[in-house]
């Protein structure tokens, strides 16, 4: 993932804003350490922290057209630009980046090329011509992107919210699936509907192969790299079947040839944690370069801080699992790792989180993945982007594949339904598309594993561990207070409140918070399907376990006391490991 910064129609053109905006652009450097670009077209700055993918020799940006009069900056990759390229032919590329079609296929198509891009992208265009400008982000917002508005009548663009908040009188997430454009009057245009968005209930029959072809497509083609790669294997459903399909069809690729066939894995937890066994089991069954990073609930609590500073969030499920990410990405860029492959998305559109057990008829259930997939770039897009990029990382999520979300979305969510009565457990679709006797992708008993949430599969007592150091800084007197002092989503929690001073320290600005998404949740749910089960309203934890009668290691959130980690039955041979360092086991 790179870093992109863009000041559009200021009111000074001096060299002192020109180093205000190259400051600003070096906030965002752990994006992409590779390399740096600023252009400056009078009162227009389009700056670039690059992260270098494809074509790490000639692909540095800004992007240009043959005369260079449109001017392009972009985080992303296109998969299908050898595609495009060809559509192109009475073109000049000065690179072979991904993203130069991005300028091309504008002179050809105006504003109205964006769907035909097929990847993650956030990119801003500068016409030099009439002094126009576009901005466009990705269709489910996997890639990060804030816009905010100056005094002086200035339009800002960047990746990351702390590259633009302290000269922005008001700023917001830009919305994923829309473009922003100069020529229609400054307004937002939604490019990105599918089918689904209108969450009405479809009925095209479920037929497995048209959901394994489907997602193995979508895999393949993000082994697109110039640079050594990786996968996220925590041994649960999504991140195994991910690996799966990257090591069968890893050998004969570009990267293969030119770093070897053999795949490397990557998995975090506390010591003895669900993850690492499981993660280590498939990796041995699929023949992976496994490596296991190990960190204790200290080192997590150390990490906080710069957790929420980097990903930028006061939601509380976030914040649990970004850390383990967060401490994971750094070591596997140590390695030499500058892309992996990750499983986020399947629970939104297959209804994996558990509390879809309690979905009460078909359209509820699939009304709810609509709207989990609409809100992904506020929680797990958003972790798994600014968690990895952190560190010069860049994670790609073949879940979120345009057109595997079309095909997935467009089936008939009788057959999403879980019931145990007919064993069907919760993703059962996916499971089944994979389930192959002749030529198994995955052991049984991985494939039908019950869904762990990151936060909790990383170790149980992660979570006890976050709530027990919230308490220790976080008092009854300061709770009462709670809705004067943060009257916007205001803190239910002890928890909730230690993280939301820390962010306010560091983005005090009331747009700021009101990037935030805020709401009653159980399990991950949405507040409209915390109306799914009674029970669940004195039980307000996002934790997969706080899924009441529906996991296997379920707890009452209301029975555990706050001012000391107590763990669960289940747990209770899972240590603490308080203050150790961390280990590599490769």
């Amino acid at each position: 993932m790179c870093g992109i910064l863009a000041v559009l129609g200021c009111s000074d053109d001096s060299q002192a804003k020109r180093v205000r905006v190259l400051e600003l652009s070096r906030r965002l450097r752990h994006r992409g350490p590779d390399w740096s670009g600023i252009y400056q077209n009078g009162f227009n700055y389009l700056a670039h922290q690059r992260l270098a993918i494809i074509d790490p020799d000639s692909g540095d940006q800004p992007l240009f057209n043959e005369d260079k009069s449109i001017v392009v900056t972009v985080n992303g990759e296109i998969y299908n630009h050898e595609e495009l390229r060809k559509g192109l032919k009475n073109h000049k590329f000065h690179t072979g980046s991904d993203c130069d079609v991005i300028a091309h296929l504008y002179e050809e198509h105006g504003e109205n090329f964006v769907d035909m891009l097929d990847g993650i992208f956030s990119f801003v265009l500068l016409d030099t011509r009439d002094n126009s400008f576009m901005v466009a982000r990705d269709a489910v917002g996997v890639t990060s992107l804030y816009i905010g508005w100056g005094l002086d009548g200035s339009l800002w663009v960047s990746s990351e919210m702390k590259g633009l908040h302290e000269d922005c009188e008001h700023f917001e997430a830009f919305p994923p699936g829309h473009l922003y454009s100069s020529k229609s009057g400054g307004g937002f245009k939604q490019w990105y509907n599918p089918p689904w968005f209108n969450e009405s209930v479809p009925s095209t029959p479920y037929e497995p192969l048209a959901i394994r072809s489907a997602f193995e497509d979508a895999v393949i083609k993000r082994l697109m790299t110039d640079v050594p790669f990786g996968v996220l294997l925590s041994g649960g459903l999504d991140s195994s079947l991910v690996a799966s399909i990257t090591a069968r069809h890893l050998a004969g690729t570009k990267a293969a040839k030119r770093w070897g066939p053999q795949l490397h894995s990557f998995c975090v937890g506390l010591e003895g944690s669900p993850d690492l066994k499981a993660g280590k089991e498939v990796a041995e069954y699929l023949g992976t370069v496994h490596h296991e990073f190990h960190f204790t609930v200290q080192d997590g609590i150390d990490a906080i801080e710069d957790v929420i500073y980097h990903v930028e969030t006061y939601d509380v499920t976030t914040i649990r699992a970004s850390t383990p990410m967060f401490l994971m990405s750094r070591k596997i860029k140590s390695l030499g790792v500058k892309m992996v492959l990750s499983g986020e998305g399947s629970d939104e559109i297959f209804g994996g989180y558990l509390y879809f057990h309690k979905a009460p008829n078909k359209q509820e259930f699939h009304q709810e993945t609509c709207r989990k997939i609409k809100a992904l770039h506020k929680y797990d897009c958003l972790r798994a982007n600014k968690a990895t990029s952190a560190f010069g990382l860049e994670a790609r999520v073949p879940f979120l594949d345009k057109e595997f979300i079309n095909t997935a979305m467009s089936l008939d969510p009788e057959s999403k339904m879980i019931k145990p009565e007919e064993g069907r457990i919760e993703k059962w679709v996916l499971r089944r598309a994979f389930d192959d006797e002749e030529r198994p992708y995955l052991p049984k008993h991985i494939l039908y594993r019950q869904k762990e949430q990151f936060s909790d599969g990383v170790g149980y007592s992660w979570i006890d561990g976050l709530k027990a150091h919230a308490a220790e800084n976080v008092n009854d007197k300061m709770m009462s207070n709670a809705a004067f002092i943060f009257p916007h989503n205001t803190p239910l929690t002890k928890e909730a409140y230690y993280y939301r001073m820390i962010f306010e320290r560091f983005f005090p600005q009331n747009s700021a918070r009101l990037t935030v998404p805020g709401g009653a949740t159980v399990a991950c749910s949405t507040a409209k399907a915390v109306e799914w089960d009674a029970s669940w309203s004195n039980n307000m934890d996002p934790s997969g376990r706080a899924a009441i009668g529906v996991h296997l290691s379920a707890y009452d959130g209301s029975k555990v006391a706050l001012p000391l980690p107590t763990p669960h039955k289940a747990i209770d041979d899972i240590p603490m490991m308080m203050g150790q360092e961390v280990v590599i086991q490769t």
